[in-house]
């Protein structure tokens, strides 16, 4: 089996160090491209920009139309019932057909479950799920925990309540864990608070280090009490993660019916609405954007991925000694990890049933803008992925198909080029060779049809909008009427802003760092601020150590 963890600092050199400078490289030479072309010859110039915003305008409507796709598909799973659908896959039949109308693609699922690796139904499913924190408060905590008890499941009986905890937040955290699990620890199966020791050697701070510490736990639990392995299925989740009353029953049903369950993971849909009415307005932007971005995702299964909240078995956990402990992007990383421990034989399931989530929201303005800078400045660390897959892929030996990890590689690479390129190529580059030029014919026309270009992608613009609103929660009584009223211009108008000024400075920022050595060696928590019905603002320190 390939050695699946991250090489330590000093040990990066040769082809890692090249491959860990190739994103930062190709994002600033892409930047500088029009410019430089400018000089060389402007007409190539132009026609070089004009290749780019036509592709980028063609993959923005299949961007579109994935999303009416993606919601509509959301919206429909989340009306099935998926207790009843799973009791069909107990029993390997319909069993009421008068009972509820079933979605077509479940009679196919029936009809495959003699072609499982195993033959496992749902009743026979356990689920742990984990509970990562820091220092967050009770009232963004709690919820968390309220929320899975709330599912439309046998909770009491099959579901496992873990809350790993830092021993650096000290002993206000402690107790705030331990008695979380004394008020709601009769109601689940079991219950367990982990905490997760200071300066382990080998390890960053970071999440991965606390969820694997919380996962060798659950295993002796799981060891002690007899539990298969493979009927154990792992969900983590952060702090403010609430996942949604069919999450469970939904996972249950899809683990049993894919081809080969253990070798995969399951994806459900992020979507950052818990207090997104509280959020300031560029906040809510991103965030919203962000659920676009996912719901995107669940039609693009050939390119899901590991991402904040996510299910796995507990035996392919065990196989794999569980999370990265050396990476700040546990989540997208483990991916990775997955791959390359399977052989490439590895897939993750997108799962159209939403995980709520926070959006970004500190005590006070300017502390909001700085949070939400150093959360997608810990995504866009995921270009730190780039190397680690060329490393395991063709440097060390393994069964994964070469052109399968090449074409991954090459999708990996572009995507975090164009996070850190797109919306400056999109906005400014037509400017640069009239600038460069001014008599040139076709230098001075390019500002004119790139803005007809960019007039016609207000479609796919607009229909983003609509599918972001639509996602909305119900707008709180505190809040009045006009802030609905202006949740689609505030979209339109600082969509833009927030592409440049924190996409792509988030993104340019973690390639640099990775260009140079400056390596992110601490998993930064997000400050988590909440918001009661009053008004009140409730704050706590997001990192204790900080």
């Amino acid at each position: 089996m390939t050695d699946l963890e991250i090489p330590y600092e000093q040990d990066r050199k040769g082809h890692y160090r090249f491959f860990e400078i190739l994103p930062g490289f190709l994002s600033y030479f892409l930047i500088f491209l029009p410019l430089i072309l400018a000089l060389v010859n402007v007409t190539l110039a132009v026609f070089f920009v004009l290749f780019y915003l036509l592709a980028f305008f063609v993959r923005s409507l299949a961007y579109s139309s994935r999303a009416i796709t993606g919601y509509n598909q959301m919206k429909q799973h989340l009306k099935l019932d998926w207790n009843n659908l799973a009791a069909d896959i107990d029993a390997g039949m319909v069993i009421d057909s008068n009972k509820f109308n079933r979605p077509r693609w479940h009679f196919s699922n029936l009809k495959r479950l003699g072609s499982r690796v195993y033959d496992i139904r749902p009743k026979e499913l356990l689920h742990a799920v984990v509970i990562a924190t820091v220092n967050e408060s009770r009232e963004v905590l709690e919820p968390t925990i309220q929320s899975v008890l709330a599912s439309e499941y046998d909770v009491k009986k099959r579901v496992i309540l873990v809350i790993a905890y830092e021993a650096r937040a000290g002993k206000e955290a402690e107790d705030r864990v331990n008695q979380l699990i004394k008020l709601y620890g009769s109601q689940f199966k079991h219950a367990m608070a982990v905490k997760h020791p200071a300066k382990v050697p080998g390890e960053i701070v970071g999440k991965g280090s606390n969820i694997s510490h919380a996962g060798r736990v659950l295993e002796k639990y799981v060891k002690e009490q007899k539990i298969d392995p493979k009927k154990l299925l792992v969900t983590t989740l952060d702090a403010d993660n609430r996942p949604d009353k069919h999450y469970l029953s939904a996972l249950s049903y899809l683990y049993c019916v894919v081809p080969d369950p253990v070798k995969a993971s399951y994806q459900p849909l992020p979507m950052f609405t818990n207090n997104i009415w509280d959020a300031p307005s560029l906040m809510r932007v991103i965030a919203t954007g962000n659920n676009l971005f996912y719901i995107v995702g669940t039609q693009r299964p050939h390119a899901a991925r590991n991402f904040s909240a996510h299910a796995q078995p507990m035996q392919a956990l065990m196989d794999m000694n569980y999370w990265s402990v050396r990476t700040i992007v546990e989540d997208g990383h483990h991916f990775w990890r997955s791959y390359f421990h399977f052989d490439g034989d590895y897939r993750v399931y997108p799962l159209s049933i939403p995980i709520y989530q926070d959006a970004v929201l500190a005590d006070g303005y300017v502390r909001t803008l700085k949070a939400q800078f150093v959360q997608l400045r810990r995504w866009t660390y995921g270009a730190s992925d780039v190397a680690f897959i060329v490393d395991k892929g063709f440097y060390n030996k393994n069964k994964a198909s070469k052109i399968d990890v090449f074409s991954k590689f090459v999708r990996l690479l572009e995507s975090h080029v164009t996070w850190a390129t797109g919306p400056i190529m999109i906005f400014l580059a037509a400017f640069i060779p009239p600038l460069l030029d001014p008599q040139n014919l076709a230098a001075n026309q390019l500002p004119l049809i790139v803005s007809r270009v960019q007039t016609l992608g207000l479609i796919g613009l607009l229909v983003s909008v609509y599918v972001c609103l639509v996602t909305l929660p119900p707008r709180p009584a505190r809040y009045k009427r006009h802030r609905s009223i202006l949740a689609p211009i505030e979209y339109i108008v600082l969509s833009p802003v927030s592409s440049v000024l924190y996409a792509c400075l988030a993104a340019f920022n973690s390639q640099t760092r990775l260009m140079f050595k400056k390596y992110l060696t601490k998993f930064d928590v997000t400050e988590k601020a909440v918001k009661t019905a009053s008004g009140k603002t409730i704050s706590t320190a997001s990192d204790p150590s900080n």
